[in-house]
């Protein structure tokens, strides 16, 4: 998670992962405290990162959060979702831990996802420069042919970075821009939360039924989809 605004999008993507069962490696940059704060009241350390700082289970920041969803839709945020019992697990890497796995190409992962993604680590990446743990992680998955997802939330782009956007999914990545759609029936901003944080899980590959697809009357329903 980096420093752009839209905080929220990785914060509900996390728990949505946890409550899918993912074993999730979370790196916090130095910038994203600020944006948390401002935009979640969440007071994460890049330094020493804690579950808890991201998903609080009580507190102002956790009221805050909770807004966010509809009085009437189960689960709240800030409490892993529903999951038949099963939850993943998170591991948190300070920025500067270049001995992490994640720093390594023989350390196996299903895909790597940058959200909210600043376009000062769009750039870093597209020049494979290496800075800190997330751009090397990046890198590795640029290098391995693996699934790179990147969300950035900025508007408008300037021509500079396009550029880098290009060069990024020309190496194979992927730029999904958290641009939430409205025809799911949108009720709450989780709800166009949840739009963007669906499809970054379909392109890693991981099923999940938060919002209607196009076709479905209910999410999730797949007697309303074609065979």
């Amino acid at each position: 998670m980096t420093g752009a605004s839209g905080a929220i999008y990785g914060v509900r993507l996390l728990e949505v992962l946890l409550a899918a069962g993912q074993n999730v490696h979370v790196v916090l940059s130095g910038a994203c405290q600020r944006v948390f704060e401002e935009e979640l009241g969440l007071s994460p350390d890049p330094k020493d990162p804690q579950l808890e700082q991201l998903l609080p289970l009580g507190g102002a920041a956790a009221e805050k959060l909770n807004r966010l969803r509809p009085v009437d839709r189960p689960g709240t945020l800030g409490r892993p979702l529903s999951s038949g019992g099963r939850t993943g697990s998170a591991v948190f890497h300070p920025l500067g831990d270049y001995g992490a796995g994640i720093a390594s190409g023989s350390f196996l992962t299903a895909g790597m996802v940058i959200c909210p993604c600043s376009m000062g680590t769009l750039a870093a990446v597209s020049h494979g420069m290496s800075q800190n743990l997330i751009h090397r992680a990046a890198d590795v998955h640029l290098k391995e042919r693996r699934k790179l997802i990147l969300v950035p939330r900025e508007t408008p782009l300037s021509l500079i970075a396009l550029g880098n956007m290009q060069r990024i999914a020309e190496a194979g990545g992927i730029i999904l821009p958290a641009m939430p759609g409205f025809y799911h029936g949108a009720e709450s901003i989780i709800d166009l939360v949840d739009f963007v944080v669906t499809r970054v899980c379909d392109q890693l590959g991981v099923k999940v039924s938060l919002v209607r697809r196009w076709g479905e009357t209910e999410p999730g329903d797949a007697a309303s989809r074609e065979p």
